[in-house]
């Protein structure tokens, strides 16, 4: 069953958070990862409005999902991310397909 990653994220550092994204990038792909959405700007319909934006990687699994995020590929973006910007990750599972 497939796995959402969903990320709302704050920028607070330009320069940190590019290399953030680089390596987050490399890393998810090399876990089978693919991005839905990446930076997005929410339009807000219900509820409070937010200046995050909003990023949502797919995973096969919620296996291979928390492999990525224990991974010594992902470990050396987690370096730049407490410069690089504020977030809320969740790990969401989706639907079983029957």
């Amino acid at each position: 069953m497939a796995v959402y990653v969903i990320s709302e994220v704050e920028i607070v550092n330009a320069e940190a958070a590019d290399r953030y994204r680089e390596l987050a990038a490399t890393s998810i792909a090399a876990y089978g990862g693919r991005y839905l959405a990446r930076g997005a700007d929410p339009e807000v319909v219900e509820g409070d409005s937010t200046n995050r934006r909003i990023v949502i990687v797919e995973f096969a699994s919620m296996e291979r999902a928390k492999e990525w995020y224990n991974s010594s590929a992902y470990a050396e973006a987690l370096q730049f991310r407490d410069t690089a910007l504020e977030r809320r990750l969740m790990f969401v599972p989706g639907l079983e397909v029957t």
